[in-house]
């Protein structure tokens, strides 16, 4: 493979910080294109040529051939196949590499979709349902008491080094809080987000394509409430 050359197409979202975080992590150049939602721009005709399901993140690899990948899991997995010869994200030693796989399917089939929900059925539904916001938290609260339980006296959720697990979990984790779980009841989750927030490419990551207003909307609720409320109208429209 080539020098790469890559185009990430994406939203300061944790699916899209996935991807920003991984690249920055294995150091990886790329051109970055940020897609407007409030356009609808994932919808267009010629991002849905990249990605079918007209979501983000997608990339376009130009050194391989223009090879365009889409679902955030797919993509760590196609820039770990390809781009990390050193084993940074997923470990040479089989049952390792298997651990790391199932970590990322853990994030794909239950953390992003129950987080996801309960992060749009407390910020974005024209209506509160109270069973939909309870069913949604619940279980984002019992998945991270799963990663809880995970990391009893361990760094890190895979062997003693980052791998995909942390890339694909840190942003939706770290994003909780301002889903009123509060993180103190998850004393090893925390440290866990601490120690991978020290590390440069994840606060990198985590700013891309514009600054992170994470830790700004934990500390100042009714701007967060003011971005929420704008935010949802584009959301309904879209």
């Amino acid at each position: 493979m080539s020098t790469p050359d890559i185009t990430l197409y994406t939203v300061g979202t944790p699916n899209g910080h996935k991807i920003s975080i991984a690249l920055e992590y294995l150091n990886l150049p790329y051109k970055l294109h940020a897609i407007s939602f409030a356009k609808n721009e994932q919808k267009e005709e010629w991002f849905l040529k990249i990605n079918p399901n007209g979501r983000i993140p997608a990339i376009v690899d130009h050194s391989n051939g223009d090879f365009a990948v889409f679902e955030s899991g797919a993509i760590l997995l196609y820039l770990s196949e390809h781009y990390d010869k050193e084993n940074k994200l997923i470990p040479k030693d089989a049952k390792l590499r298997s651990e790391a796989i199932q970590w990322l399917m853990f994030q794909m089939g239950g953390i992003g979709p129950m987080m996801g929900q309960a992060h749009h059925f407390l910020k974005y539904a024209p209506e509160k349902i109270p069973y939909g916001i309870k069913r949604y938290v619940e279980e984002s609260k019992r998945l991270i008491s799963v990663i809880e339980s995970r990391l009893v006296n361990k760094q890190f959720l895979v062997g003693e080094q980052v791998t995909i697990a942390e890339i694909s979990l840190y942003s939706w984790v770290f994003s909780a809080v301002s889903d009123g779980i509060d993180m103190s009841n998850y004393p090893n989750v925390q440290a866990w987000l601490n120690r991978l927030s020290s590390i440069e490419a994840f606060s990198k990551g985590l700013n891309v394509p514009d600054m992170s207003r994470m830790q700004e909307f934990i500390k100042d609720p009714e701007n967060s409430a003011k971005a929420i409320k704008e935010t949802a109208e584009w959301i309904a429209k879209a």
